[in-house]
């Protein structure tokens, strides 16, 4: 059984990454082919599931990080195309600036940044379970 505060963030970070895989298959769809196996957008209940992005989190502990614990940032495109460097840096840019923007509606008493950790972003902060 988890925790229901634990469950609480789990529901609030899906939600505010289902909101920027929307912001991102509304903004570059029909930019690249999907892979032959990839449902398109809406296809499935989950939007990781389909279309072009799969965007989301997955907590590292921060060993051998300079910023330490926290929750990398990962943007998957589901192409088999080459995507040029400048517009991975374009859709990473554009992912920073949404969850700058989201996270203190998706997280308002939280005190959380987002920074460039080696190739990834990673959200850190307060991270801990003493608040809602």
């Amino acid at each position: 059984m988890f925790h229901p505060k634990t469950t609480d963030w789990d529901n609030r970070m899906k939600e505010m990454f289902d909101r920027i895989d929307s912001i991102l298959e509304n903004r570059y769809h029909g930019s690249w082919k999907l892979r032959r196996n990839r449902p398109e957008r809406g296809a499935t209940a989950n939007p990781e599931a389909d279309g072009l992005f799969n965007v989301g989190v997955f907590f590292t502990p921060g060993f051998g990080s300079r910023l330490g614990r926290g929750y990398l940032v990962e943007i998957v495109l589901a192409t088999e195309e080459a995507v040029p460097r400048a517009k991975r840096d374009e859709i990473e840019l554009f992912v920073r600036d949404l969850l700058l923007e989201f996270l203190p509606v998706y997280f308002p008493d939280r005190k959380l940044t987002v920074e460039r950790d080696g190739s990834m972003y990673k959200i850190r902060g307060d991270l801990g379970l003493g608040k809602a």
